[in-house]
């Protein structure tokens, strides 16, 4: 058997009540607004960008795939890395020191 529930409000009228709960959904609304962070997409660096920014040769960069260093991603012909990955190798690489 369901069990309903009645909720009976007393001494306010069913406009201020609705106020009421507008004001607040508002203020709720506000905050979450003022708090979003959207979600960024992950960036794909080329293979030249990539050695640009890690100041290394084509050729290192092929070896450091080798030695599981950098995560490449391919399709097809083309092969990418993500760019927060070439940063976290980098910190992962350089731990800082106490």
């Amino acid at each position: 058997m369901e069990q309903s529930k009645m909720t009976q409000v007393f001494g306010i009228s069913p406009e201020e009540f609705k106020e009421s709960i507008l004001i607040d959904v508002r203020a709720e609304i506000k905050s979450l607004a003022q708090n979003f962070q959207p979600i960024t997409p992950p960036e794909y660096l080329t293979r030249q960008e990539t050695a640009t920014i890690l100041k290394v040769s084509l050729v290192t960069l092929s070896d450091w795939n080798k030695k599981k260093i950098l995560n490449p991603y391919r399709l097809g012909n083309l092969i990418r890395y993500k760019r927060s990955e070439i940063e976290q190798a980098l910190i992962s690489i350089n731990p800082k020191k106490a």
